[in-house]
């Protein structure tokens, strides 16, 4: 598959490339402290803020890996279950989780869990964050350097370079403003490229009509209730990916410094509400586009039969599918849109590490570096210093990629399952913290540590349960053996002054909040209904 690109389709890149270079170097005019480096001055309006978390989750796994499963490797149209978890996760944010973190105008959410526990807890949660969102990041650039490599040709340590230093650059520069705005020309980039190609997949099948009375059947099924997951070998079922998809979307909007830590960039709960809202909204139609790109690219590879042929094999031989959209691109677009199209993988990929770049520097320095530190920095020590830590995480992640080729192939196949392994548990510790007030520290770090060993032991010995059902089994584990030790140990119940006081959500919405977000969350429940009825409208 590696092509020769054209002069002009890498003076695209390279113009890109260069583009986002400049640009954060004039962003990094306006910092002054690590809060306007980390939040942006806590200023950023709500409509970029919530673009440019809708970038990171469209990452370039999303990309090529979604329309591959719709396409030829997964249930079809199944994965659009997933969505609609979402608007009812961002109900759970809005009304209970959100108000209090922005109450206390965080910048490490992680910070709170010392507030409501104890140092401990937090240094758990923080190192937890670090340990799996650097060998996460590390496999996301292994897996984009191979997929640039396979295009152009450059070779895989050039392909790490291109992807991660320009990342790692502007990120430097930029900090949380670089981040936003970079990810909101990125999306722009991204859905001009995905609604062309759909457009031209459309033609050729010879109109929207008969693009979807060409697709089998079997890929057309949208929902799955007939599938549990609880043994049956089904991951993809309804109530699996409707009640695993709200656990972990309340986990990862709502507990991981990534998604938080801009969702906390803007000017009050109102803004950071807003930003939940548009995401509960939106990000639907998004994935329906990558997935109808998908459906496109199967009905391509029925009516051109050696299209799948073409695609590179893997070491069994097997068809790469995930490289079906670019093979796609390359060979239909002419000179010049091909480097626009590499540039929307480049912004997917770079959307999704930039994000996660700048978190994992600004949970080092609030939770370790500043929080240890027994005079304070100055402003302008806090700026390099929070530089230098991003650019350590960036040389950290990158030298990582060229060693996680190493590992099975079947750790790699199964880095998504990492996240669930622990997002459920993660969830009930700030579920605990928010509605409980007798829960201690060390009986959350043991329902924490339970979960994750009780999740890992259901993918060794019950590999029939879908690992979706695992963000909802690390909760409920979680919140029980946490209610239980401290029973156990309740005439030892100590917590601090903060953990007495701590501000309900009611009350920050109550006396901060100008919208009224019970009425605006009844929206959200009514668009889950419109989206079920989607679904069941394309189910055959």
């Amino acid at each position: 598959m590696t092509q020769s690109l054209h002069w002009a389709d890498w003076l695209v890149i390279a113009v890109y490339l260069v583009g986002l270079i400049a640009w954060a170097v004039y962003l990094s005019r306006g910092q002054h402290d690590r809060t306007d480096y980390y939040l942006g001055g806590r200023n950023i309006g709500h409509w970029p803020v919530a673009i440019s978390v809708m970038a990171t989750q469209c990452s370039t796994n999303s990309i090529l890996g979604a329309p591959a499963f719709v396409a030829f490797t997964g249930g079809g149209l199944l994965w659009l279950q997933y969505e609609l978890a979402l608007p009812l996760a961002m109900i759970g944010l809005i009304l209970l989780v959100m108000p209090v973190f922005r109450h206390f105008k965080l910048v490490s959410v992680y910070q709170f869990l010392e507030q409501r526990y104890d140092l401990r807890t937090r240094l758990l949660l923080s190192g937890l964050f670090l340990f799996i969102r650097a060998f996460a990041t590390a496999v996301t650039v292994y897996s984009i350097a191979i997929v640039i490599d396979l295009i152009t040709g450059i070779g895989f340590f050039w392909s790490v370079i291109l992807l991660g230093v320009f990342t790692v650059v502007y990120d430097v520069f930029g900090g949380m403003r670089g981040v936003v705005y970079s990810d909101l020309l990125q999306m722009g980039i991204l859905l001009v490229v995905l609604l062309l190609v759909f457009y031209l997949l459309t033609a050729d099948a010879g109109g929207l009509g008969q693009l979807w009375a060409s697709l089998p059947d079997d890929r057309k099924q949208t929902l799955a209730f007939d599938h549990h997951g609880l043994g049956d070998g089904q991951t993809f079922g309804f109530w699996p990916m409707l009640f695993g998809g709200l656990f972990l979307y309340m986990a990862y909007y709502g507990c991981d410094q990534s998604q938080v830590q801009r969702e906390l960039s803007t000017r009050d709960i109102d803004a950071t509400n807003k930003v939940l809202f548009i995401n509960g909204v939106f990000r639907f139609p998004l994935v329906l586009l990558y997935c109808f790109v998908g459906v496109g690219i199967a009905v391509f590879a029925i009516n051109h039969g050696d299209f799948i042929n073409q695609l590179p094999s893997n070491d069994q031989g097997a068809p790469q599918y995930n490289l079906a959209v670019p093979l796609y691109m390359i060979q239909t677009l002419p000179t010049g849109l091909v480097g626009l199209a590499l540039v929307a993988l480049f912004a997917a990929a770079m959307s999704s590490l930039d994000s996660v770049l700048n978190s994992l520097s600004a949970t080092t320095m609030e939770d370790f570096i500043v929080r240890f530190r027994s005079h304070p920095l100055t402003e302008e020590q806090e700026i390099w210093a929070s530089r230098l830590v991003t650019t350590v995480w960036g040389a950290i992640t990158l030298t990582m990629a060229f060693f996680v080729g190493d590992i099975a192939p079947t750790v790699l196949e199964a880095i998504n399952k990492i996240g669930s392994l622990a997002n459920g548990s993660i969830l009930a510790v700030f579920i605990l913290a928010l509605l409980s007030h007798n829960i201690t520290g060390l009986s959350v770090q043991a329902g924490l540590l339970s979960g994750i060993i009780v999740n890992a032991l259901c993918w060794q010995l019950l590999p029939e349960v879908s690992w979706l059902w695992w963000n909802v089994i690390g909760f409920f584990t979680t919140c029980v053996i946490a209610a239980v030790l401290t029973r156990i140990n309740k005439n030892n119940l100590r917590l601090t002054p903060e953990a007495v006081h701590l501000a309900t959500a009611a009350e920050v919405l109550n006396t901060e909040a100008k919208v009224n977000w019970r009425l605006a969350s009844l929206l959200l429940v009514a668009w889950f209904m419109a989206l079920l009825s989607i679904l069941v409208w394309l189910n055959p």
